[in-house]
């Protein structure tokens, strides 16, 4: 009871003095926002307070108000956003009003950078693509001259960055050179200006006899240095044949200009003295190495006199006579033993020759030749009888060969009364089939030939292959039925 009469109470409350619940102005405030703010909207302002929790979260401020912002993960990988505190942006969204919380938001549907938030977007991904390409590497960057001839600076004539160069080079060593290359430093043209004079002097520096190049110019905003940060540029200094010393703006400012030179300096004046060498430190350490120089050679000489003394001292240098007399003393003794030795050697070969001559004659030589010879003489008889009985018997049995094949032979089978026929072309009569009405026959007897015509008519000879008939001439490379060697 007690709470339907607070209930009513409330309701008593909201009917007679116009009370609304939170929930209730929650929705006019946000019906308000959507009818009196334009969708989308487009606000100018500095990032602050950035926070990134899957989404990002910042405050969007200027000098008098901050609207919180908020911008969904799929908009910031659309448009690749980078942002930092203290980025200029614009945002275009639109105005809700979050009642759980009573917060007002701007969510974001897209953000640009203007300003020098837009240059710092541009310089930072021109700086991740020459990264990635290895122009920044500290292992590909040339280490400078440490006496150049001649330095090509690289400025503008009116600067002042140009006259630290010069006051820096004349007190540290005047004998250094400086050729000036005029360019512009600021403004739209100011880029291709530096990187054409950069590459002409690039193709004459061993004409012109430059040993190394410096790049800078004075202080200045993001937008007065933004010449050095121009990629053509950057490639002209990558391909520079000599060293490159980059000196751009106060020491807080970065360029890709120096991030891509060998040497980054920090001022126009440290840029000159990384380059030249201080004459007066030069003069110094010459002192310093003459003075070296005369104590070591000091130090030589008086080691070479210390040397001298103790061989001075020794006795044969004292006393050479000595050393003479040593050494001739040395000289009869070697001749003596060298005598001993030719009458011992000559000694042993008389010996040698008396005992050989003493086995030669007991073998007298002219007795063994005569032997040996007599016995070659009976060696060679043997020889010569072996083979004409061998040349004997080989002919007897020739000659019994031969007579057994003529016993044998086809003539011989003649002579006893056979015959054998063949057609007029030479081809062997073996039966009647053989043969035809009207074939020429020739017999063959032991002392000539018979030829005879088969008479009449008979049956026709069985039939043969074609092949078998195509000729009837003997083959050249078979013999003839009778024929034999007559040897």
């Amino acid at each position: 009871m007690a709470a339907k009469s607070a209930t009513d109470a409330g309701d008593t409350v909201r009917e007679s003095d116009g009370v609304v619940r939170v929930r209730e102005l929650a929705a006019l405030v946000d019906a308000a926002l959507k009818r009196g703010v334009p969708a989308p909207v487009r606000v100018l302002g500095e990032v602050s307070g950035l926070r990134e929790r899957t989404h990002l979260y910042f405050d969007l401020k200027d000098g008098d108000a901050v609207v919180s912002c908020v911008v969904f993960a799929s908009i910031a990988r659309k448009h690749q956003l980078r942002l930092r505190d203290g980025l200029e942006v614009v945002v275009s969204g639109g105005i809700e009003f979050y009642a759980k919380q009573g917060k007002l938001s701007l969510i974001a549907r897209s953000v640009r950078l203007v300003g020098e938030g837009a240059l710092d977007a541009a310089f930072r991904a021109l700086c991740d693509e020459l990264r990635g390409r290895g122009w920044f590497d500290d292992a590909r960057k040339r280490p400078v001259p440490a006496f150049p001839r001649r330095i090509a600076v690289l400025t503008s004539r009116s600067g002042a960055a140009l006259q630290d160069v010069i006051d820096t080079m004349r007190r540290r060593c005047p004998s250094v050179e400086l050729l000036l290359i005029d360019s512009r430093v600021q403004g739209e043209a100011a880029a291709g200006e530096l990187r054409r004079k950069l590459v002409a002097m690039s193709r004459r520096h061993r004409e012109l006899g430059v040993d190394a190049v410096l790049i800078t110019r004075g202080g200045g905003s993001a937008e007065d240095l933004w010449a050095f940060n121009d990629r053509d540029l950057a490639e002209a200094i990558l391909k520079c044949p000599v060293p490159v010393v980059a000196a751009i703006g106060h020491e807080t400012d970065t360029t890709i200009a120096e991030l891509v030179a060998d040497v980054r300096a920090s001022t126009p004046t440290q840029a000159a003295m990384r380059l030249t060498p201080d004459a007066a430190a030069l003069a110094e350490q010459i002192d310093l190495a003459g003075a070296r120089l005369r104590g070591a050679a000091a130090r030589r000489l008086a080691d070479a006199r210390a040397s001298i003394e103790r061989l001075g001292r020794r006795r044969t240098i004292a006393q050479p006579r000595s050393l003479v007399a040593h050494a001739d003393e040395r000289r009869r003794r070697a001749a003596d033993d060298l005598r001993r030795a030719v009458r011992d050697r000559l000694r042993s070969a008389r010996a040698g020759i008396d005992r050989a001559a003493s086995r030669l004659e007991r073998r007298r030589p002219a007795a063994e030749l005569a032997r040996r010879e007599q016995r070659l003489d009976d060696a060679r008889a043997r020889l010569a009888a072996a083979m004409a009985g061998r040349v004997r018997r080989e002919a007897e049995r020739l000659d019994a060969r031969r007579q057994r094949l003529r016993a044998v032979g086809p003539r011989a089978v003649l002579a006893r009364g056979f015959s054998y026929t063949t057609l007029a072309d030479g081809r062997l009569v073996r039966g009647t089939g053989d043969v035809r009405a009207g074939d020429t026959l020739v017999t063959t007897l032991h002392d000539g030939e018979v030829r005879s015509t088969v008479p009449g008519r008979q049956p026709p000879p069985p039939a043969k292959p074609a092949a078998a008939r195509t000729s009837r001439r003997p083959r050249d490379d078979q013999p003839g039925l009778f024929e034999q060697d007559e040897h």
